[in-house]
């Protein structure tokens, strides 16, 4: 039982003892209606409940003297914009009457805010990059912890939350909200995600967020990395496509040469049937001149004008043979030559064939390389 003069002792050692409460606490008395007294420790304050202040009417203290026993009440934010754990203890006088209280306020945290300190300093630099952790309640940053590679500097204890920000989002949506930011904002690329933190009484309502920044400058480097693999790649792909119908285009244009490189040759030979038929022709004038001379001779004088026109039919066969042979030659030239260009021909088209089913290979390939690069850009984006 706390009386009026154990309250005066416990008064003098106050300021002694409320400082040593973890997270800071505030001592206080009230009466029925009125604070009568208060020590803040250094950690933790309520500004809006002070000495002259009224007594809540339902709260904590007004009921402990009602109730004559000691209440204990979880005091929402909207009362004095922040949550607190209020005890209040009955005092009594010398004739044992409950006159006043004996309150006891502390912070009321959440269990992650509550063991921000112990393992915050661990988590931050488990990370290769680092990272930067903080916490926020509704309004402000309350935590926050740097590792020894990352920091935030523009993140300070006491900032005011940003609307539109990612811890915003969080308690808005009331869900996880993830947010990249450039380079040119925090000097690297950094992820930053942000969880609701819920009440524990009451699991729709949040109370504050806990925060996780992570550097992600190799990540974004391979990123970069594999959208510019990504755009290389197209372009050969589309120089491969271009050359693959080129080299399509001269195959089919090949193929054409060759056919009409073998209608060349078949009209060569038909050239060469018509001067075999030629060739027969001046055999058979020759031997009808040979004949017209021998009967001219023997027409004697009479015979001679004829003999002449039977010598120079001789001479036309014998011209005629000689022009046949000389166009053989030329057609044989030309059979030859024709010869060596359907075989290089041939070459042609089977090298025209080869190349588009390289291309063919290469362009597949490219694609298998395309599709390895698109899955190494989804993996540095889940990195």
């Amino acid at each position: 039982m706390i009386t009026i003069n154990s309250l005066e002792a416990f008064k003098e050692i106050a300021p002694y003892l409320v400082n040593s409460v973890p997270g800071g606490a505030v001592f206080a008395s009230t009466d029925q209606n009125i604070i009568q007294w208060k020590m803040p420790s250094d950690a933790f304050d309520i500004p809006d409940f002070k000495v002259g202040g009224q007594v809540r009417a339902e709260g904590a203290a007004a009921r402990c003297i009602r109730e004559k026993n000691p209440v204990t009440e979880n005091i929402p934010r909207n009362v004095y914009g922040m949550r607190v754990a209020f005890t209040a203890v009955p005092v009594y006088d010398d004739n044992n009457e409950i006159v006043q209280t004996l309150c006891i306020m502390l912070p009321r945290l959440h269990p992650i805010a509550r063991s921000f300190g112990d393992f915050a300093p661990l988590v931050a630099n488990m990370f290769p990059e680092g990272s930067f952790i903080f916490m926020t309640d509704l309004e402000k940053i309350a935590y926050r912890q740097p590792s020894n590679k990352f920091d935030m500097p523009d993140l300070q204890l006491g900032q005011l939350i940003a609307e539109g920000g990612i811890a915003h989002q969080a308690i808005t949506s009331k869900k996880l909200a993830a947010q990249e930011v450039e380079a040119s904002v925090y000097g690297v690329p950094v992820l930053i995600m942000s969880n609701p933190c819920f009440d524990e009484d009451d699991n729709t309502k949040v109370v504050a967020t806990f925060n996780i920044a992570l550097p992600k400058q190799a990540a974004f480097k391979l990123r970069d990395l594999s959208a510019n693999l990504t755009g290389g790649l197209g372009e050969i792909s589309t120089v491969i496509e271009e050359l693959a119908a080129s080299a399509s285009q001269i195959s089919v244009n090949e193929k054409d040469l060759n056919h009409k490189v073998l209608e060349v040759n078949r009209m060569a030979d038909q050239i060469s049937e018509v001067l075999n038929f030629i060739k027969q022709i001046a055999d058979e004038t020759k031997m009808l001149g040979l004949n017209a001379a021998i009967e001219a001779a023997r027409a004697g004088e009479t015979g001679r004008g004829f003999g002449v026109v039977a010598e120079e039919i001789r001479k036309l066969s014998d011209e005629s043979k000689q022009t046949v042979i000389s166009i053989r030659d030329l057609i044989n030239t030309i059979k030859n030559n024709v010869s060596k260009t359907t075989e290089i021909s041939d070459l042609t088209l089977h090298s025209s064939e080869e190349q588009a089913a390289a291309t063919q290979e290469i362009t597949a390939s490219i694609e298998e390389i395309s599709s390895m690069a698109e899955e190494l850009d989804k993996m540095a984006q889940e990195m």
